[in-house]
């Protein structure tokens, strides 16, 4: 089967396991369908939820909003109590509030086998959801084929009466082997969330655009969604779980986790609030907090929250970890001071060095290059982490043959400074409303492209004549290229 794949063509070809029993009408169910991570040629990590609907609750009632002032006040208060009604209309409850997905207990149970070899089906046993995990669930398959699209389905049932209540299908891919030449297609995406989604009902349109594509894999480079923007500020752990509930019972988005290799990654947004850093606290929540909660809860999980993964002979990609091992913003510069942590800057400059892939792909949360804006005060391009960024860039200009793929920034764009060897793609926000942050006029030497508007990052290794190439097109929400660059070394072609 070719890479233009579907699922209606998956489940027509491959006859899943069937439960004729009778099914509990009262759920749970999977509201929030589910996701796959960390996925190697032999091994992926598959999460989901459970919840008491089969949908989020439309309508609903709306947040409060509280002036800027108001917003920062509630900020410095840590008592979950207060702060869960503080954005609640009087005699509201969090269930009644438009969007809400909540959790419910039960059991769940997965199935999986390789396309092409329905006898191979894997079936878990049954696993109870953990409450105080919001409900969640994750299994770690091993033994996996490499380069390989795996149907997988997943059962719940009610804890009590054991009775089936939902079922949810999908797939995922396994890279093909270092030894393969393949051709590929990756999508890379940043900065979501709820209010500035540009469907209303089903979510953000990139989703469907990106799945006509038929992406081997895609990475969310971070701020996934944002605990300090209102409708509510996520001042509580509970708020911060309304927030991911609410998101991920968006259809496009449930519907392209289903069906697509996925890497998820985190930024500031999404691990606490702007520009954080260890030792801050937001509301009732404490950055060391908000860490477990992206890393252990609500995303597949990894024993470390990076990775390199070669996807065949010719593309290695790297997924690197800017806030787990960070030093605090606001300390002086200088060789003690880090983003990326000792042992993670020594793993990716030895795996670097290593590396015999013909491209390599570093995907970073945050710009490395730039430019950024100066106001700024998180990430490599900011003069606060000068030192280790100088270092780091030095160290990846001796490489022809790599490239930095970035979220963080509101903007799309590429930039290769004169007389480097540097190539860094940001590939925009989820949505026009939520571009924004630098001038669209303000096109520097080292840009080769500026929009500031949302869409995607695609990239796609092709071969002509044998030899690789690698391709990156930022597109547009609606799914049109606004721009390409293409090499077969580190000078483009076209």
């Amino acid at each position: 089967m070719g890479k233009k794949y579907s699922l209606l063509l998956v489940f027509a070809a491959i006859q899943l396991l069937s439960c004729n029993s009778k099914k509990n009408p009262d759920g749970p169910y999977f509201g929030n369908g589910f996701h796959n991570g960390w996925a190697d040629q032999h091994s992926i990590v598959v999460w989901t939820r459970l919840t008491s609907t089969p949908e989020m609750k439309r309508p609903g009632k709306k947040f409060l909003v509280p002036s800027a002032d108001e917003a920062r006040e509630l900020a410095k208060m840590n008592d979950p109590i207060q702060l869960n009604q503080s954005q609640l209309p009087e005699d509201a409850t969090l269930e009644q509030m438009e969007g809400a997905c909540p959790g419910k207990k039960g059991e769940v149970k997965l199935v999986y086998f390789p396309l092409q070899k329905p006898e191979l089906k894997n079936e878990t046993e049954w696993s109870a959801v953990d409450p105080d995990k919001n409900f969640t669930h994750q299994w770690k398959l091993q033994n996996l084929e490499a380069g390989t699209i795996y149907v997988v389905q997943l059962f719940a049932r009610d804890h009590e009466s054991k009775l089936l209540s939902d079922s949810i299908k999908g797939n995922f891919r396994t890279p093909p082997s270092g030894d393969i030449q393949k051709e590929l297609k990756f999508c890379i995406v940043t900065c979501h969330d709820y209010p500035r989604r540009d469907d209303s009902i089903s979510g953000h349109k990139i989703y469907p655009q990106m799945l006509k594509l038929y992406p081997d894999f895609y990475v969310h480079t971070g701020d996934v969604e944002y605990y300090d923007k209102p409708a509510p500020f996520a001042l509580t752990e509970k708020l911060m779980r309304f927030k991911w509930d609410r998101l991920f019972a968006l259809p496009f988005q449930r519907t392209f986790f289903t069906q697509v290799t996925t890497y998820f990654m985190k930024d500031d947004h999404d691990a606490l609030t702007n520009d954080a850093y260890p030792g801050m606290t937001y509301g009732a929540v404490s950055f060391e907090r908000g860490l477990k909660i992206f890393d252990q809860e609500q995303f597949p999980s990894n024993d470390k929250p990076y990775k390199t993964i070669r996807w065949g002979k010719d593309l290695q990609i790297w997924i690197t970890e800017g806030r787990n091992y960070r030093s605090p913003n606001n300390i002086d510069d200088g060789p003690g001071k880090t983003i990326l942590g000792k042992e993670q800057k020594e793993w990716l400059m030895r795996t670097l060095k290593e590396s015999d892939a013909t491209f390599k792909i570093l995907i970073s949360p945050d710009p490395i290059v730039g430019p950024d804006r100066k106001n700024k005060k998180d990430n490599y391009a900011n003069s606060i982490f000068k030192y280790e960024g100088d270092e780091l860039r030095a160290f990846l200009n001796q490489f022809t043959n790599l490239y930095i793929c970035n979220g963080d920034r509101h903007w799309q764009y590429v930039t290769h400074p004169e007389g480097t060897n540097l190539w860094e793609f940001g590939c925009g926000p989820g949505s026009d409303s939520h571009a924004e942050g630098w001038p669209p006029n303000d096109k520097r030497p080292e840009h080769r492209f500026l929009r500031v508007n949302g869409g995607f990052l695609l990239g796609t290794v092709t071969y002509a004549e044998g030899s690789p190439v690698l391709t990156f097109r930022h597109y547009d929400v609606d799914g049109n290229v606004v721009h390409e660059e293409i090499f077969q070394t580190n000078k483009p072609i076209k």
